[in-house]
């Protein structure tokens, strides 16, 4: 990018001023510079400028003394912000001395609505950067990397302290591991409050070590044991891995993300998934390994950890992380809604949580429904994938219960009010989805698909059609022949999206299609203006009729549902309210149960009118321009229509 020093103006010169820190707030602006600013122009005078949202390429902003806001030359960054027009000169004399000595105006060029525009702007150098802050500006070093270096310190005093053995090393990083939500909030907490102090820090993670030998005794629970062991192993194992290709890959991942808001983990946990299913024999070897060289009733958990941690070095391959790396960078989609999943998976299926079950019903010979899940820690080590079990009481309790097992990558509490959301890119979620089912191995259920909402969106809902509602749950809800060998779609056929209400009166049922939820994306300081992450507040649409399939291929749906979401903006679907309201609705909804029990084809005409929908959606996803390649979107639009028109090809040769 071309730029130019700063050059001098006589008096009466007016520029264009880029400005994307503190003086974004009118206040500070005009207590500066005595002008104000607006974005609307038939509001603008000699005292009021007007202002329009702009783009600078090539740099990324940083803070590292929590104070000030710094643009750093950056390749593949963008910095947002406002280019303020015909600044005088006069008050950009007075900018100059609010901005200080550690800033340089250059001209630059940046992006807006109406196309590239010259202005100024007070940028630093790395140079200057790393002269006054040395390392801590890159990558938010002051923010994470140098709180997790203190937690390290502090795990080397407390751990076998002055020994530096490896079998040392090895308990310090089992230890971690055991620690890892800790040191999660830990960060979380620096976020917020820009400080952690050592007395703070030291009393969070000065925690007893987990043990479940207490489990031994317990004849129900040592039923289970070793499969909870093996379970711990290889969540380690792929914790490690994970670890390792973000310290190897460190660079070429934080430029795989479009924005500080992602969750950081997902390609290295999709990668770290990869490797891990790929080599199913090796990790069952040093599973089985595991547990022959260390019978349970002679070890502890810290034990186990240590084991796995020791032999995840044997299952990490630079060259082969690296190949995978770039595997994903050529299959990756990005689009410009944020996206996250929930999945759900059980080995007895929807009876773990439903009141009426038998204890028959609810044999799960594995894991027993999960109930000892939090005494091997596994809610922690999992935290990375959200991990969870979930026996829909809305509990956040670590508490023994049967449910379901549940992963949500990016989820930063249970109650998923505070997260990030997984990508960006339908490929990504489509193989993230199927990965975390395949390495598990627990009996897949369902999936919830979450998209954010955009601000105009809110307040504008529409109730969707009942031919679309239909068109999706063929493409999700999990069609399948019944016993009497008739097609069915059979998340609505078992009842797993229809529920009693809990609002409403007593007895009156209510349809879990999709639901508008608040989230609060955990984004870091300076991501959404200057507010803090907890009142950086977004809205999802959530869609919960989909079936969880082994390896099925979600991509055309979730591409479908993004269209959807886009061309149509649907509300909730079915509320208890929505249907006490309109006679209407409950006529639909009859009628949806009936057509799921038994479906007839969906007319070509409700296919094109929903094809188009989605098409308009997806092919104005950026503003009234595509997000993604033309020739992508024509694929994902033939794969839903190949579904769909398979579907009535189905019943057609049933009859």
């Amino acid at each position: 990018m071309k730029r130019t020093k700063k050059k001098k103006r006589v008096a009466g010169d007016k520029v264009n001023l880029f400005i994307y820190g503190s003086l974004r707030d009118p206040k500070i602006f005009e207590s500066v510079c005595g002008r104000s600013f607006t974005r609307k122009s038939q509001k603008t005078d000699e005292w009021t400028l007007l202002a329009e949202p702009a783009f600078l390429a090539g740099h990324k902003k940083v803070s590292p003394d929590n104070v000030y806001f710094y643009a750093v030359a950056t390749p593949g960054s963008k910095i947002e912000g406002f280019i303020i027009y015909d600044v005088p000169a006069e008050a950009m004399a007075e900018i100059d001395k609010y901005e200080g000595k550690r800033y340089e105006r250059q001209t630059i060029r940046v992006h807006t609505g109406r196309g590239l525009v010259t202005a100024q702007a007070y940028l630093v150098s790395p140079e200057a950067m790393k002269k006054h802050f040395g390392d801590r500006f890159h990558v938010n070093l002051i923010h994470e990397l140098w709180l997790r270096k203190r937690i390290e310190r502090f795990l080397k005093k407390r751990t076998r302290p002055g020994e530096k053995s490896v079998d040392a090393e090895l308990e310090r990083l089992a230890v971690r591991e055991l620690l890892a939500t800790t040191e999660r909030d830990l960060v979380i907490t620096h976020y917020r409050s820009d400080a952690v102090s050592d007395y703070y820090l030291e009393h969070e993670l000065n925690r007893p070590i987990p043990s479940i030998k207490p489990l031994y005794d317990d004849l129900e629970a040592s039923k289970y044991i070793k499969n909870y062991l093996a379970l711990v192993v290889k969540q380690v194992l792929l914790n490690q891995l994970d670890e390792r290709i973000q310290a190897n890959f460190r660079f070429e991942l934080e430029h795989m993300r479009s924005s500080e808001r992602y969750f950081k983990r997902s390609v290295s946990l999709l990668i770290a998934l990869q490797i891990m299913n790929n080599n199913v024999s090796a990790v069952e070897m040093i599973v089985r390994r595991s547990l022959q060289a260390m019978p349970f009733r002679r070890h502890d958990l810290i034990d186990y950890v240590k084991y796995a941690v020791r032999a995840a070095r044997s299952l990490f391959d630079a060259r082969v992380a690296e190949a995978h790396l770039n595997a994903i960078r050529s299959n990756f989609q990005p689009g410009l809604v944020p996206m996250g999943c929930e999945i759900e998976m059980s080995n007895v299926g929807a009876a773990v949580v439903e009141p009426g079950a038998t204890a028959e019903q609810k044999n799960d010979p594995v894991y027993d429904c999960f109930r000892y899940f939090c005494d091997f820690q596994l809610d922690v080590l999992s935290w990375k994938l959200g991990g969870y079990i979930d026996d829909n009481s809305g509990s956040d309790e670590r508490t023994r219960r049967q449910g379901f097992l549940e992963m949500a990558p990016g989820r930063l509490n249970v109650a998923m009010e505070l997260s990030r959301p997984a990508t960006a890119c339908p490929w990504l979620l489509n193989q993230l989805i199927n990965e975390i089912t395949a390495f598990y191995g627990v009996h897949p259920h369902s999936l919830h698909l979450s998209f954010q909402l955009r601000k105009l969106q809110l307040g504008k809902q529409k109730t969707l059609p009942l031919g679309f509602v239909k068109c999706l749950l063929v493409l999700g809800g999990g069609t399948e022949v019944n016993k009497m060998g008739r097609l069915w779609v059979s998340r609505m056929g078992h009842d797993e999206i229809t529920r009693q209400s809990d609002t409403a009166e007593a007895g009156s049922e209510e349809l879990v299609f999709a639901r508008t939820s608040e989230r609060r994306w955990f984004v870091g300081a300076g991501e959404v203006g200057d507010k803090t992450p907890l009142s950086a507040t977004t809205h999802v649409q959530q869609y919960k009729f989909i079936r969880l399939e082994q390896r099925a291929n979600y991509e055309p749906l979730i591409m479908c549902l993004k269209g959807l979401q886009l061309g149509y903006n649907p509300a909730d679907y079915l509320t208890a309210e929505q249907l006490k309201k309109s006679a209407k609705l409950r006529r639909e909804y009859e009628e949806l149960k009936n057509w799921s029990a038994s479906p007839v084809e969906i007319g070509h005409k409700m296919i094109r009118s929903f094809l188009k929908t989605v098409r308009d959606g997806l092919m104005n996803e950026g503003h009234r321009r595509l997000a993604h390649q033309q020739h992508y979107i024509e694929w994902a639009l033939a794969a839903i229509d190949m579904r769909l028109r398979t579907f009535n090809e189905q019943l057609t040769s049933r009859d």
